[in-house]
């Protein structure tokens, strides 16, 4: 059931650069329609530097809630008035409800990947989980994968941007690209928590190196199939693509929002179809 927008209608976003490509307003407006709610949700494009601008601009406009891409994670948990302990401890939001003027950030995509990983049932307790990246994504699956049990190392260009990271896991480790050779093929799981695939980007390391029961996760979400899912996809290996993350943590940035349980199949099937 859907409603004409009006006066009373609550309008909620997505803040990011580039943002045109979203899947988010389908499946959020697919879960307001399927919960009853009479919200609306749109992207914002947002420069970036500009984060802190934009969210003085959704207290001001009285928007209920935005979710956050990059590249303004971390300067948007910098903006908000107060912070989920997650949210704090990675330095970086995804989510933004906007109560009374008050901004109060949480961070739901650690939680959101884990889920993603269940679907495919896929336990990463006791395995070790390369991840690719430091940003705020990056933090938060690591974060998340340390949580769930999981041996975490983290890879970045910069080795102290890797330790930050790989700090958020019990025992985490923090290494450079330049160990590639040394730590793909010791991988149980993959996580490529950086834009690379988003342009059409060839996989960051050889997909050749990996181990015959290596599972391969992407972050990114458009297109579905990366250039490493599909070179690792062709090997025969595991692999999870980004959409499944996508709708978890809208799912429980959803909730937090609006005091509803997610609807979501229904947001399942925006995503595909989007």
């Amino acid at each position: 059931m859907t409603w004409p927008v009006s006066g009373a209608t609550r309008v909620a976003g997505i803040l990011g650069d580039p943002v045109a490509h979203s899947r988010s307003p389908a499946i959020w407006n697919s879960a307001f329609a399927a919960a009853g709610l009479d919200w609306v949700f749109v992207a914002f494009p947002v420069p970036r530097g500009k984060a802190a601008a934009a969210l003085d601009g959704v207290r001001s406009l009285g928007i209920a809630a935005v979710t956050v891409t990059m590249p303004h994670k971390a300067d948007a948990a910098a903006a908000c008035d107060d912070l989920s302990e997650t949210a704090a401890l990675l330095g970086a939001v995804n989510a933004i409800a906007n109560r009374s003027a008050n901004l109060s950030g949480d961070s739901t995509d650690g939680a959101g990947f884990v889920r993603s990983l269940d679907d495919e049932s896929i336990d990463p307790s006791g395995r070790r989980c390369l991840v690719l990246g430091s940003g705020g994504a990056a933090r938060a699956i690591a974060h998340a994968l340390g949580g769930a049990g999981a041996d975490v190392v983290v890879m970045a260009r910069r080795r102290e941007a890797a330790g930050t990271a790989a700090s958020l896991a019990p025992a985490g480790r923090g290494v450079t690209f330049e160990a590639l050779e040394d730590e793909v093929p010791a991988a149980d799981i993959v996580v490529n928590a950086t834009p690379l695939g988003m342009n059409g980007e060839p996989p960051p390391f050889d997909v050749a190196a990996l181990s015959e029961g290596a599972v391969v996760a992407d972050t990114v979400y458009h297109p579905a199939e990366t250039p490493l899912l599909a070179a690792a996809r062709a090997r025969g290996l595991h692999c999870v693509g980004g959409l499944g993350m996508l709708v978890h943590q809208a799912a429980l940035s959803f909730h937090t929002f609006t005091g509803v349980d997610a609807p979501l199949e229904v947001m399942h099937a925006a995503a595909a179809a989007a």
